[in-house]
């Protein structure tokens, strides 16, 4: 709203600083502040809320230390990070942006599916909340949404890396990103090319849209996954959340792009506004989710965080580098996919299901050796931040 009102000002009365919301870097700053702000001042009244209506985790007996002191913690807290990322992007950004637009409808769409999943299991008694189909049927609908948009909208163009991208034409493609590679640009549409030889524009989109519902579902609930100890969901995120910041502003600035050599987005620079608010309620979150947890997030901030993270990384063209981007999420699907796929080999082969780790996901496999899960926590950002270093450098590394 803001960035309309001052355009207008801007352009019939020259009002004198109208111009700094021209500026990505200005709106972002601005957005952060405003969602800190609304995270941290209004987060505590939305945890009273949730107390007086009782809404509380009711915990599951895993014979951790210090999880009996947990059940009641009010749940659904994710709510914090939605209204204080969404209300910013308001506020402060060109919200008739097709990607500013996409990633809105993300936010609600999860929201309201985790907000659902959350419902049942408080409210309805239901400790399995959300049946696991209707789950995978709402990102497969947020995937169909995500990749139809980004194949046909015409708003969505890129520009190639590779020579002087100056001179480059914009055109719309399935291509992404390779890390790791010189000549690092791959198009989706190589998948078919024994249909469509010449790559024309009319099968690429199939296996785009596929790629896109695959990465949505596991990013999501690789962060769901990752929402069993205080404080490491949500911190891991901010750290992935600033690592697509810096390729978002990259890929949006046809300068840098020019001078890294990487694909250009026109206009994709507007998402760094909504990732700056996204990380601001993401921190101000943390002020009660830190160990000990005054609130949890719930599904409600979990599949919502994970679909956004998943969805940002296919707008800027990175999504093939979120194996190492999004590494502990990946880490904490791995132990869960292990540790079952090795208890029913075994049980299979010998009778007796046996483990490999001593419960799944892996951070709880360190609570059962004794370690703190403030130190589990820190100990993961920090694994989280170097995966963040080696992402940039990506940009250079070929």
């Amino acid at each position: 709203m803001l960035y309309f009102l001052f355009e207008y000002l801007e352009a019939k009365y020259q009002l004198p600083g109208a111009g700094l919301f021209q500026y990505v870097s200005f709106r972002s700053a601005l957005a952060f502040i405003i969602s800190l702000f609304i995270s941290v001042s209004f987060g505590h009244k939305i945890i009273r809320y949730l107390k007086d209506k009782q809404i509380g985790e009711t915990i599951r007996d895993l014979g951790l230390k210090g999880q009996k002191e947990k059940s009641g913690t009010p749940t659904m807290g994710g709510i914090i990070i939605i209204f204080s990322t969404i209300i910013p992007v308001l506020v402060v950004s060109n919200f008739t942006n097709i990607y500013i637009s996409i990633l809105l409808f993300t936010t609600i769409w999860l929201g309201f599916i985790g907000f659902t999943d959350d419902y049942i299991k408080i409210f309805k008694k239901n400790k399995d909340g959300l049946k696991g189909k209707f789950k995978i049927i709402g990102q497969i609908i947020l995937g169909l949404v995500v990749g139809l948009t980004l194949y046909f909208h015409p708003d969505v163009k890129i520009k190639d890396s590779g020579g002087n991208i100056l001179e480059n034409k914009v055109y719309k493609s399935t291509k992404t990103t390779v890390p790791f590679l010189k000549n690092n640009e791959f198009d989706y549409s190589d998948f078919i090319f024994w249909i469509d030889e010449e790559k024309s524009f009319g099968y690429g989109y199939i296996v785009f849209i596929f790629f896109v519902i695959l990465i949505i579902s596991a990013v999501s609930n690789g962060a769901n996954l990752t929402d069993g100890v205080d404080g490491l969901a949500v911190g891991s995120s901010v750290i992935i959340a600033i690592t697509l910041g810096v390729f978002a502003w990259i890929s949006g600035n046809i300068i840098f792009s020019d001078y890294l050599d990487v694909m250009y987005i026109p206009e994709v620079s507007e998402v760094v506004i909504f990732i700056s608010s996204f990380i601001g309620g993401m921190i101000g979150f943390l002020w009660y989710n830190s160990y000990p947890a005054q609130v949890f997030m719930g599904d409600t901030g979990s599949l919502t965080i994970g679909g956004i993270i998943a969805v940002i990384a296919i707008i800027v063209r990175k999504e093939l580098l979120l194996p190492l981007i999004c590494g502990i999420f990946l880490i904490e699907v791995i132990s869960v996919i292990v540790q079952v796929s090795y208890f029913k080999y075994t049980r299979k082969k010998i009778g007796v299901g046996k483990r490999i780790f001593l419960m799944s996901p892996i951070h709880h496999h360190f609570q059962k050796k004794g370690i703190h899960e403030s130190k589990i926590v820190v100990r993961f950002w920090i694994i989280g931040i170097l995966l963040a270093i080696l992402s940039i450098i990506t940009l250079k590394i070929r």
